[in-house]
């Protein structure tokens, strides 16, 4: 029996095909017809993208998962690639800002970019769009290849439901991957697939006009560093435990022992804090009963922080958010990890009323050696912190430097310091409960940087974070766990 005839690729054939057109054209009407040929014969897409969706069209959050696929014979850097999903937004100017996080990427979220982008001019179905960007370390495609989902979420960051029904990038009938070019993607800067809200298209026109148009590259995040920013919906955000956060539900102490609850963990907004975005709200609560106490707790699930820098910006509370002040509540940014002769914490605890028989306001940075004993040493810093503040700890050969707003507060050595890995920690709690009636106390975290490789001055750290939102990386990690 004969061999079947090998069939060409198309990838090659097309080619050939509009060059033969092309010629065609040229010899029956010359090169003034070019333009309706190219038209009707554009090019191929070097890449493409397909969307889905789990949510209906007014929800919490708009849940946009997205594919880029590379249709060249050429491998495709991610970093290349910028995504817009268009949407129009609920309510009139000076009403809440939206937010975005990552939820899952093949590549890491770590890896994912992103800001919200008000349109100069809008349009029936949008007036911003979600811009996503992707750093060097995310790789490149194959040809061929599939970036796999991209799972986000667009959110308004006062938390009300949205309406998505006049969204152009939404689609609730797209359940599983389908091609959208209402989603549109561009290549070093340039419209490379689907189409703008105001009609644009991609075209070599376009390319042509557009070549110096490509963005600034996202950096890869250093190596040895976490940083969030807290850009989250709530303590039930998936985001929030795939970037290695654990909201504290689980009984014991500190404070009035089995009262931890997921309610005071909230993501508001915030004047003051980093562009006056989200922040971490840790709110405790109580009626002045035990059954009527709720503290809050975030800490990271892994302990794999030792030296180098941890630093937080912190408002701490002096006042409650309602009801009677004199509560002696405990708001703490601290590090722990470690049992036996491993144990390890580091503490900053803000006590604006005192505890424990000493009066407030005060601050006790305090490293201990062993809580079972007691063997710790610490110092006291007596002044009202009622605003926003850079607390830093930084840990260098067995030195452990407690900083404040660039002012040294503490220092300890020899057997006061780590001798294990450690979690990071934000938590608001009682220390006990002196009198009856309902009051809440709030303590708020802007964000969080700690950076394995050095110890930092506060400016380093602020230049550090001011640059990574600058270019939309408002969360990723790099730190490694120890084996």
């Amino acid at each position: 029996m004969a061999s079947p005839r090998r069939r060409t690729p198309r990838r090659r054939v097309w080619p050939k095909i509009r060059l033969l057109l092309l010629v065609a054209v040229v010899a029956a009407g010359g090169t003034a017809l070019y333009p309706v040929w190219k038209a009707a014969n554009p090019d191929p897409p070097e890449l493409k993208v397909r969307y889905r969706t789990d949510t209906p069209a007014t929800a919490t959050a708009a849940k946009p998962s997205l594919e880029v696929f590379n249709d060249t014979d050429k491998p495709l850097p991610l970093s290349d690639v910028t995504l817009r999903y268009w949407f129009t937004a609920d309510d009139a100017p000076g009403a809440a800002p939206y937010a975005f996080n990552c939820v899952n990427a093949v590549f890491g979220c770590s890896n994912v970019a992103g800001r919200v982008v008000a349109m100069d001019k809008a349009t029936d179905t949008a007036d911003h769009y979600l811009e996503i960007r992707f750093a060097d370390s995310a790789g490149s495609l194959k040809p061929g290849a599939n970036s796999k989902g991209i799972d986000l979420q667009l959110f308004r960051t006062d938390h009300k439901k949205l309406k998505q029904s006049d969204d152009r990038s939404f689609d609730a009938e797209m359940t599983s991957y389908k091609e959208a070019e209402n989603v549109t993607a561009y290549k070093r800067g340039v419209l490379a697939w689907g189409e703008e809200p105001d009609g644009t298209k991609a075209s070599d026109e376009k390319k042509a006009s557009a070549k110096a148009a490509a963005p600034d590259p996202v950096p890869a995040p250093p190596a040895g560093v976490l940083f969030d920013d807290f850009s989250y919906q709530g303590a039930k955000d998936p985001a929030l435990f795939k970037h290695g956060w654990l909201v504290r539900t689980s009984k014991g102490g500190p404070g009035v022992e089995n009262t931890w609850s997921a309610d005071g963990v909230t993501f508001p907004t915030a004047k003051g804090s980093l562009a006056d975005g989200q922040v971490l709200n840790l709110r405790a609560s109580t009626d002045g009963t035990k059954a009527g106490t709720k503290q809050a707790s975030l800490g990271t699930a892994a302990s794999k922080f030792r030296d180098g820098t941890y630093a937080a910006r912190i408002h701490f509370s002096d006042e409650p958010a309602s009801g009677d002040s004199g509560d002696h509540v405990n708001q703490t940014f601290y590090t722990i990890g470690g049992k036996g002769s491993k144990y390890s914490e580091l503490d900053n605890e803000y006590m604006p009323n005192g505890g424990w028989g000493r009066p407030g306001p005060k601050l006790d940075t305090v490293t201990w050696y062993d809580h079972k004993t007691n063997d710790r040493v610490y110092e006291t810093t007596r002044k009202s912190l009622d605003a926003w503040h850079t607390v830093l700890i930084r840990v260098k050969d067995g030195v452990v430097a407690y900083w404040m707003d660039g002012e040294k507060l503490f220092l300890s050595n020899g057997k006061y310091a780590p001798r294990a890995d450690m979690s990071v920690n934000f938590n608001h709690w009682f220390i006990d409960l002196p009198f009856k009636g309902e009051r809440a106390w709030d303590m708020k975290v802007d964000w969080l940087y700690y950076n394995a490789n050095d110890t930092l001055s506060v400016n380093e750290v602020r230049s550090a974070v001011e640059g990574f939102t600058d270019k939309g990386m408002n969360y990723f990690d790099t730190v490694r766990e120890s084996r």
